[in-house]
This record gives C-alpha cells, structure tokens and sequence, in this order.
C-alpha cells in the first residue's frame, strides 16, 4: 500500500512537471523576452516566413525580431547611457560588416556591425552587463548579433523606442498587441 501511494504522489509530481513544459513550450517569443537575463536571446526563425523588423527597446533593454509581423527572435541588448542616448525612431539598415572596428573609440571590435545612421549609430555584438552602458550604439550578444547579421539586409527596417510610453504613437500608427506589429508602408 506504501508503495502504491508513493507510485501515486511520484506519477503526480512527473505530470505536473511536464504539464509545466508544455506550458512554457506554449509561451511566445514576446513572453519569454520578458524572462531573459542579461547575454540571453532566444531564436525561433521557423515560426513564420517573410520580410523581417526589428524592435529595439531602451526602456527594457530588449530587441524583438519579427518576421511578416510574427515575433521570431528576442535578446537582451546594452544601448546608450546617459549622456550618449541611443536615438529613437524609424530606421533603415545602411551598412553591414562581419568584421569592423570603430574609427571614433580606440579602434574597439564591433563584430557583425550594422549601421543605424552614418554619425556612428549602429548594432554590433559586444559586452552586455545589464543595462544602458555603449556609447549610443546597441550592443547584442554575440551569438544572436550573428544571427541577426544573417537574416537581415541593407534596407531591413529597425524601430528604436523607449517603451515606457504605454500606447506610443510614431509614423506607422498605434502599436499593435505585443506578439504582432503592423506592415511598415514605405
């Protein structure tokens, strides 16, 4: 009898742990974003297929990827601190380069560069401890910065906000619900 009720709260246990995987396999990418600690991305590419946009975040340090309005990718980032800001708005990728190092900070790597404005904004991958810290550029983990570089082209579009704003409005309308954004018209 011992062993059957032992059997018992055993079997529970695994069903409840499982139950819970099942659950987090279930959550999107928008929802795991929320959870990722500094250096951590996630990278789901098959969930959808077209064009890809780029979310970048300064209030959360976070940058979404979506491909045809579908959230497929998220990563912690490191942008500008005080006094060296990371812009807001609307932006194009100019320029890619696997291997570059700045001309303005002490010849520093910026692997996987992707140029946001030609004053020296750009992505890269680089050091993430936590919070704002680059000099206006947003820094990715490497990995994810890689992957990045891979899927986008010069002309991708990156939006960069400060997302503390709860209904921000910019040139493409309303935001749309967390996990989806709207069509960018050109």
């Amino acid at each position: 009898m011992k062993r059957l009720i032992a059997f018992g709260f055993l079997a529970c246990a695994t069903g409840s742990a499982s139950a819970h995987a099942v659950r987090n396999e279930e959550l999107s990418v928008v929802e795991k974003a929320a959870h990722l600690k500094a250096g951590q991305f996630i990278w789901q590419p098959s969930v959808s297929t077209g064009p890809v946009f780029l979310i970048i975040d300064l209030s959360t340090q976070r940058a979404l990827l979506y491909r045809d309005g579908v959230a497929i990718a998220a990563s912690t980032n490191s942008t500008g601190s005080k006094g060296r800001e990371t812009p807001t708005g609307n932006f194009t990728i100019l320029q890619k380069e696997v291997v570059h190092r700045s001309r303005t900070y002490d010849d520093a790597s910026m692997s996987y560069m992707q140029r946001l404005t030609w004053k020296g904004v750009s992505m890269h991958a680089g050091h993430l401890p936590g919070y704002p810290a680059s000099h206006g550029c947003i820094r990715l983990p490497p990995r994810f910065a890689k992957l990045l570089y891979g899927v986008t082209e010069i002309g991708t579009r990156v939006r960069i906000r400060d997302g503390s704003a709860s209904a921000e409005m910019d040139s493409s309308g309303p935001e749309a619900p967390a996990d989806r954004v709207p069509a960018i018209a050109n």
